[in-house]
């Protein structure tokens, strides 16, 4: 039984939430998000609330009903003060820059990569070797964050590539003669 989900979740002033035809939609300052409902889970907005409930006992019905309710959650903070990550990199030669809504890395391979930037995320480079992402929708920001951060992850050895403020990389010993 979900313990996220029993009591309602109270919606932040400057947030509409509208439920309907399948779909949930939270609209605030920062943007817009739907997220789409399962049958199995009931969405009800009363008295500046949301309240999740079950529609029946099944397993599956109880596992979307603590899913939904984060869901939920990450979406009315999204709307509200939105999502950031941030990435540095780390070696000899290698920057970032933006180029208009482009984001260009050069990171060691013979030509410069070119990261288009979606729809509904912000992407900043303030220094050569810091990358910043901002967005209100959390998966978007990560898969991007994530997207970036695998055309280079850091290697073992001396720590070169990309990597998450905050990560420590665990190195290993060099050769020895």
């Amino acid at each position: 039984m979900s313990r996220i989900a029993k009591h309602p979740i109270k919606i932040p002033a400057g947030v509409d939430v509208k439920v309907g035809g399948g779909k949930m939609v939270v609209k605030g300052k920062k943007g817009e998000l739907t997220l789409d409902l399962v049958s199995d889970v009931s969405v009800e907005v009363k008295d500046g609330a949301v309240t999740i409930r079950p529609v029946s006992k099944a397993r599956f019905a109880m596992d979307m009903w603590g899913t939904t309710a984060s869901n939920l959650r990450n979406m009315l903070k999204g709307v509200t003060e939105g999502y950031s990550k941030k990435l540095l990199l780390e070696g000899v030669g290698f920057r970032a820059q933006m180029k208009g809504k482009d984001l260009v890395i050069q990171i060691g391979f013979s030509h410069e990569v070119n990261y288009k930037t979606p729809q509904g995320i912000e992407i900043k480079a303030p220094k050569p070797t810091e990358i910043e992402i901002h967005g209100s929708d959390k998966q978007k920001v990560g898969q991007v964050a994530a997207e970036i951060y695998y055309m280079k992850p850091p290697e073992p050895y001396k720590g070169k590539g990309f990597r998450y403020e905050g990560q420590i990389i665990r190195r290993k010993e060099g050769k020895k003669k």
